[in-house]
């Protein structure tokens, strides 16, 4: 069950916010979406659920339009939060659960299941209100997962958690993807989408400027980071043919380089210099990819 997204733009007047995207989306996988602020993430978002109408292309899942017979099928975690304050956890969710088709039982124990596992059984009858921000964001989640969907589409989900939380949702979104769900999920922190996705699109102002597997957007790049920990002067480092960033760190030297080949010329020029304790040549980040082809536009 494959989401399709083909030539799609998405016009607010005379603003766009999507301008010509199209992407594919494997089934069981997960694919990540970046861009900063106003990149077009949540209007995507929108209009694959059919709460945008789209301008012009078209969007489809298993080569058909996603309608409210589908909602069952569908889980969504929005960026801004939307459950009831007033409202017990047991409460919010049963009424979510009931809205996509599940009988209450059923509810009930899927909901003591994923409270034991986010290590919170006695939230059951508490009100959102009285819960932490980042215990609403469990609970949101839970709702958003409760029916076992076959597409989940989670925008922003771990931000504002603290790192255990957020790991603690990591292993959850892992085993939904390992059970066969297909997750699209869009993110400010680079460093998730470089461990969850084997897919994923850079967007900028609604384009998308970089596309593919992580692997081949890596190599595509070229570019390689290069650690340097050393007892020894690096400052004549940062004239060296091919290199193209120089950071001064407090053991040595963090270079960006063209390519590996720059990597045996320093190596070789460092021979006999005095002690090296590090010499380590990295894969380019998500990040500097990001910063390259969208420049300091981020926030």
């Amino acid at each position: 069950m494959t989401l399709k997204i083909k030539d799609v733009t998405k016009r607010f007047g005379k603003h766009t916010a999507v301008d010509h995207l199209s992407l594919e989306i494997p089934e069981k996988e997960m694919f990540g979406i970046l861009g900063g602020n106003g990149a077009g993430k949540t209007t995507t978002f929108r209009m694959i659920l059919g709460l945008l109408d789209i301008t012009e292309g078209e969007i489809s899942w298993n080569d058909e339009a996603i309608g409210y017979d589908k909602s069952h099928l569908i889980g969504y975690l929005p960026e801004e939060r939307g459950l009831y304050p007033k409202l017990k956890v047991r409460d919010q969710i049963i009424y979510l659960g009931k809205l996509r088709g599940m009988r209450k039982s059923e509810v009930v124990t899927e909901l003591e299941a994923w409270l034991k596992r986010f290590k919170v059984p006695e939230y059951m009858d508490k009100k959102i209100e009285e819960l932490s921000k980042g215990n609403q964001q469990k609970i949101q989640f839970i709702s958003a997962i409760i029916h076992k969907p076959k597409l989940l589409i989670l925008d922003e989900p771990f931000s504002g958690l603290d790192p255990v939380n957020v790991e603690m949702l990591k292993e959850a979104v892992i085993d939904l993807k390992e059970r066969g769900t297909s997750i699209v999920f869009s993110s400010h922190q680079m460093e998730h989408v470089e461990e969850l996705c084997e897919h994923l699109c850079i967007l900028h102002k609604g384009k998308p400027v970089v596309q593919g597997t992580l692997r081949e957007i890596k190599q595509s790049y070229g570019r390689k980071n290069l650690v340097i920990h050393a007892a020894i002067p690096l400052e004549f480092l940062r004239d060296f043919p091919g290199v193209v960033s120089y950071k001064k760190v407090t053991e040595g030297c963090e270079l960006q380089i063209e390519n590996e080949d720059v990597s045996q010329g320093i190596f070789r020029e460092l021979q006999g210099k005095g002690f090296v304790r590090k010499f380590e040549l990295e894969e380019p980040t998500l990040n500097d990819i990001f910063i390259e082809k969208v420049g300091a536009s981020y926030e």
